[in-house]
């Protein structure tokens, strides 16, 4: 096996001339994220089909090169179930790589199962059995280990590898433009952020809170948002979940009534007490004309089960016509996103500026029509692509 290491400004600059010509790319990273909110990148690797680079991101202090390759729309970028590289080159690099080839997608939609993982499809179309034993290992330690290098490198050999069957593949069924759209998409959700005051939507058991308590449930989950991004700390490790709903319930006034909330630990109370207190405290100053509506939740609508069952069937009925698995095109997920997104006056999808999956690009293009005359779902009827109107 066959690399070269980069760690220099220079050297970099040099293999993305290198880049520069060509058609298409294997790309991959190595990251690590155990308790923090952000990944902490710690390799990224390339193949251009000529030379495989490690490039090491703790080493190179300007990426612009670099930048510009990911984002040459004459280049395509092939990588395998990307969502996590994309979250990871916007926080550590500031850079959306486009277009993408997810090999991962690609493989669906031709019929060859969905969500095969990396080392699955590499043994179904290579006939290579992956070796994944350094693949929890430390990628933010140095050096990095020969055992480290040669399984990143075979990641993006193999990869490209991959690429021209998978592509072949797509053309010959008309679906290649179904994987860089899908890809589009993925990157406008990982580049959009549901606002603050909106987040309580998400918290687990909202819906048992109400009124005042809704309101400081509101505030602690936006509290608890900035605090995870100002101390890059996932957020249960600021305050579990389930903690904030217990404090939005209880309304404590005093560290003592903390502590009688059984789930808060005595870490969360000594560094996030007084700030929980304070946001609970803030709220008895607050008229009730400006607490949240309660939560509304799918279940609680009659109809919601017979809508559902006409969105999937609407789902089964295009899968069967295209050939693919019908988690594909509409899972659960998406349906419930969809029936949110024309029902509820405040949604997630909505917040973010987003359309529904079901409404965006290959499957908006094959769902759509067949949606517009589900009874229950209203709205659609006067929806076009890139609009929306108020529920």
């Amino acid at each position: 096996m066959q690399y070269i290491s980069i760690t220099t400004n220079e050297t970099l600059n040099a293999y993305c001339a290198q880049l520069a010509k060509a058609d298409a790319i294997a790309v991959d990273t190595e990251f690590v994220r155990t308790r923090t909110l952000y990944p902490k990148l710690g390799l990224i690797q390339i193949y251009d089909g000529q030379q495989i680079a490690l490039i090491d991101p703790l080493e190179i202090s300007d990426f612009s090169a670099l930048k510009a390759i990911l984002t040459d729309e004459n280049i395509v970028k092939v990588l395998h179930s990307c969502s996590e590289d994309i979250e990871t080159f916007i926080c550590a690099l500031d850079v959306v790589p486009k277009p993408i080839f997810d090999s991962q997608f690609a493989a669906a939609i031709v019929g060859m199962g969905p969500s095969l993982g990396y080392a699955k499809l590499v043994e179904v179309m290579l006939d290579i059995q992956v070796d994944k034993g350094e693949s929890r290992t430390d990628w933010l330690a140095r050096p990095l280990s020969p055992e480290q290098c040669r399984y990143a490198a075979y990641d993006v050999l193999y990869l490209f590898q991959l690429y021209p069957t998978l592509l072949n593949k797509t053309r010959a069924q008309g679906r290649q433009a179904w994987v860089f759209a899908e890809m589009e998409n993925l990157s406008r959700k990982k580049q959009s952020q549901i606002p603050y005051e909106l987040l309580y939507l998400n918290i687990k058991n909202n819906w048992h809170v109400t009124g005042k308590s809704l309101y400081v449930l509101q505030q602690l989950a936006a509290w608890r948002a900035k605090e995870a991004q100002q101390r890059d700390l996932a957020l249960n490790f600021v305050v579990r979940e389930t903690n904030l709903v217990e404090v939005a319930k209880k309304l404590p006034t005093s560290k003592n009534a903390l502590h009688q909330i059984s789930g808060l630990t005595p870490q969360e109370i000594r560094i996030n007490g007084q700030a929980m207190l304070d946001i609970v405290a803030a709220a008895e100053q607050v008229d009730a004309a400006q607490y949240p509506q309660p939560v509304e939740r799918l279940v609680d609508f009659s109809r919601f089960k017979k809508v559902a069952a006409a969105v999937r069937q609407v789902c089964v009925q295009t899968a069967e016509k295209l050939h693919i698995p019908v988690e594909l095109i509409g899972s659960k997920k998406q349906i419930n996103q969809l029936i949110k997104w024309c029902w509820f006056k405040e949604d997630d999808t909505r917040a973010q500026g987003l359309l529904p999956d079901l409404l965006e690009g290959w499957r908006g293009e094959h769902l759509r029509g067949a949606l517009e005359n589900v009874d229950g779902l209203n709205m659609l009827v006067s929806i076009r692509a890139g609009e929306s109107n108020d529920a």
